[in-house]
């Protein structure tokens, strides 16, 4: 089974920034597509952000200009870059990742990591 590990979260004050990272035990890196959902309480664990095994990036609306992904295939890597990080970008994030073009529906996921708090004080 692939395995998924996030790191990076943690306590900034509104205009800071973080850098997530979630690494993959996959082989075939460059085939396997991984993105960012994050989650509040009990609701529903929304897209942040993916990246395909080719390096095609989406964001949602919510983080676009001010999250930035990145991958580095020869440590099985993806960064989530997040910049001007307010409030409402507290949160549990946790990386997902998928053979295939990158989605920004939570189940045609098949591999997720445990996920790594974000909290942003005002």
């Amino acid at each position: 089974q692939v395995q998924l590990m996030e790191s990076g979260g943690g306590l900034v004050q509104s205009g800071e920034s973080l850098r997530l990272s979630c690494t993959t035990s996959r082989n075939t890196f460059d085939q396997y597509s991984v993105s960012w959902f994050r989650q509040v309480g009990t609701q529903e664990r929304e897209f942040v952000a993916g990246v395909s095994g080719g390096g095609a990036t989406h964001y949602a609306d919510a983080v676009k200009g001010r999250f930035t992904l990145s991958r580095n295939s020869a440590k099985r890597t993806v960064f989530l870059q997040m910049d001007s990080l307010t409030p409402e970008d507290t949160a549990v994030y946790y990386c997902a990742g998928r053979v295939g073009s990158a989605a920004i529906i939570r189940s045609a996921y098949d591999d997720w990591g445990q996920g790594t708090q974000v909290t942003v004080s005002s």
